[in-house]
C-alpha cells in the first residue's frame, strides 16, 4: 500500500475460524492481557446483535453508506460473509502501522487472505475447532442466530478449514485459557523472527 514502509515496526494479526470457532472470545481476552494492541473494528452492513455497541463492535453501515466506501476505494478488503458486506477500512491499518502497533483482526478466511496479500508480514492465525459437534454447540449456545443462519453458517465450515490451512499458526480451541496462551506466544515469535 501506499506511504507504508515494508519495514514497518507495526504488526497486523489476523485471527480466523468458522463461526462460533471464538475468534472474539480469544480477541477479547488477548487485550485483556495485552492492552497495549489494538483492535480494527470491521466494517459491516448486518444490524446490531444485542449488546453490540456501534463503533466499538463494528461500524454499522447502510448498504448504500458500504458502496459509497468502495467506490472511493477506502477499504483494504471487504467480503460478502453469511449475506452481509464485511470491511477493513485502509486508514485504520495505515495509523497502526505508522504508529509501530500490535493491530488485532477478526477477519473471515478470505478477508485474512487478501491482507496477507496486501501485507505478507501481518501473521494469520486460524482458530479450529475441536470437532464439528463443538462448533455446533457454541453457535447454538450463544443464541445470537435462527436455526436456517446456524445451518448457513455451517455450510461454509468446510471451506473455511480448507482455506484456514493456508494460515502461519493452526490453534485448535479446545480450552479458551490454553488457546490464549499459545496465540500470545505465537505473536511473541512472530515479532521476533519477522520483524526487524
Amino acid at each position: 500500500m501506499p506511504g507504508i514502509p515494508i519495514k514497518s515496526p507495526g504488526l497486523l494479526i489476523v485471527i480466523s475460524s468458522p463461526s462460533g470457532g471464538g475468534k472474539t472470545t480469544v480477541i477479547h481476552k488477548i487485550r485483556e492481557h495485552r492492552p497495549e494492541y489494538g483492535y480494527s473494528v470491521s466494517c459491516t452492513t448486518r444490524k446490531p446483535r444485542p449488546g453490540e455497541v456501534d463503533g466499538r463492535d463494528y461500524i454499522f453501515l447502510s448498504e448504500t453508506e458500504f458502496v459509497k466506501h468502495i467506490a472511493n476505494g477506502e477499504f483494504l478488503e471487504w467480503e460478502w460473509v453469511h449475506g452481509y458486506r464485511y470491511g477493513t477500512l485502509k486508514h485504520t491499518v495505515n495509523q497502526a502501522l505508522e504508529a509501530g502497533q500490535k493491530l488485532l483482526f477478526d477477519l473471515d478466511v478470505f478477508g485474512a487472505r487478501s491482507m496477507k496479500k496486501a501485507f505478507p508480514e501481518s501473521l494469520l492465525i486460524f482458530l479450529k475447532p475441536p470437532n464439528l459437534e463443538t462448533l455446533k454447540r457454541r453457535l447454538k449456545s450463544r443464541a445470537e442466530d435462527s436455526p436456517d443462519n446456524i445451518e448457513t453458517r455451517l455450510h461454509r465450515v468446510d471451506m473455511e478449514m480448507e482455506v484456514g490451512q493456508e494460515f502461519d499458526r493452526i490453534i485448535i480451541n479446545d480450552d479458551l485459557s490454553e488457546t490464549i496462551n499459545q496465540v500470545i506466544h505465537a505473536i511473541d515469535q512472530w515479532s521476533k523472527t519477522q520483524r526487524p
